[in-house]
């Protein structure tokens, strides 16, 4: 028998849900709740609100840690690319309309069975061929069997017991939280036994408050949760790492990380790659948002995308000769060229590492 699926549906009409909340936070809400999948149905009308929907996918992706499958507005195989490139796992055919079951094997043949699936109104009656759904189809959603999304808790697989902690004289365990995305610290806290137990069982970061003397559930009355994606022990035992996605800002002042006040600084530079990447995408996002003047990044800007592809196409074909050469310290020099005008194509065209990541580990 089939599991039944914990399933969050995000209807969009104009960027917004129909009762004009905001999809991304309700997207990450399932997320981060127990859904095991998002369905997202386009409601859009026209061309515009349609791509407007699409940038809003784009983010849901983006945000949550669950498969999200879109629906709506297809009408040729050009939208199924368009859905399938936000990063959704699957793009939804709706088989109440002849058309969609007309595109079902091109758009099969082109993306792949795995990345079709096709809505049907009843289990009882399938409107497309058997034949047709069998070979094309990897997925038949029925939608008038969706249950409402049920809000459940995720307890953690744990390999360790509190006793094997080495507790602090008040019988506890200072917990560092980072950021999983980013590895940014966000606070410090405690955990005693009832803490550690309860963010175990719910999958929701619980600490105990030394000032209050009670248990205390991060976001419980700001809503700014933190859902454990890893709980971590350094070597004395002594000291948890937890890695988390966190909802809002930890700090109560308000800022992301409670760790925002420089006591001392000396400059250096970063090596590591996700990091080095990210700086300089956000230099040149800057150089597009914030021109400044005799910036070769923003010529590239304001002569526009022929220009910018040119140069891309260049520099990989500089990149190609120089990997003739026995010598590395060409490649490394090409190689550095056409990834700066790869970046600044993401920039013009508005995608992240974050989706080329993404696109790279679903692959």
């Amino acid at each position: 028998m089939t599991k039944q699926l914990n399933t969050g549906c995000i209807r969009l009409s104009q960027g917004l849900t129909e009762d004009k909340k905001d999809p991304v936070a309700l997207a990450g809400y399932y997320s981060d709740n127990g859904a095991d999948e998002i369905l997202v149905f386009d409601l859009s009308h026209s061309e515009e609100e349609h791509e407007k929907n699409l940038g809003v996918l784009k983010e849901i992706v983006r945000t949550v840690e669950v498969p999200v499958k879109a629906a709506g507005h297809i009408q040729r195989l050009e939208d199924v690319k368009k859905i399938l490139y936000t990063g959704c796992s699957k793009a939804i055919l709706n088989y109440g309309k002849q058309s969609n079951i007309d595109l079902t094997e091109e758009v099969s043949r082109r993306f792949g069975k795995e990345k079709i699936a096709a809505a049907v109104n009843s289990s009882d009656v399938v409107s497309a061929p058997a034949a047709l759904v069998e070979e094309y189809v990897s997925e038949l959603i029925y939608l008038n069997e969706l249950a409402p999304f049920e809000e459940k808790l995720r307890p953690l697989d744990c390999n360790m017991e509190w006793s094997e902690f080495k507790l602090n004289s008040d019988g506890m365990v200072p917990v560092i939280v980072q950021d999983y995305r980013s590895d940014q610290v966000l606070m410090a806290a405690y955990m005693n036994e009832e803490a550690y137990t309860a963010t175990l069982k719910t999958g929701r970061m619980t600490y105990w408050s030394r000032s209050r003397q009670e248990l205390w559930v991060k976001g419980a009355t700001s809503g700014h949760f933190q859902y454990v994606k890893e709980l971590l022990v350094d070597c004395d035992y002594d000291t948890i790492l937890a890695r988390v996605s966190q909802t809002g800002a930890a700090c109560h002042t308000g800022n992301r990380s409670c760790f925002f006040q420089d006591i001392a600084r000396r400059e250096t530079k970063s090596y590591a790659p996700g990091k080095v990447f990210e700086q300089v995408y956000q230099v040149i996002a800057d150089r597009k948002s914030h021109p400044k003047e005799g910036s070769y990044t923003n010529y590239l800007f304001d002569k526009g995308i022929d220009k910018i592809l040119k140069k891309v196409g260049e520099e990989a074909a500089e990149l190609i000769i120089a990997a003739k050469n026995p010598d590395p310290e060409e490649i490394k020099y090409e190689m550095s060229d056409l990834l700066y005008h790869a970046m600044v194509l993401m920039v013009e065209r508005g995608v992240t590492w974050e989706d080329i990541t993404r696109e790279l580990s679903n692959r």
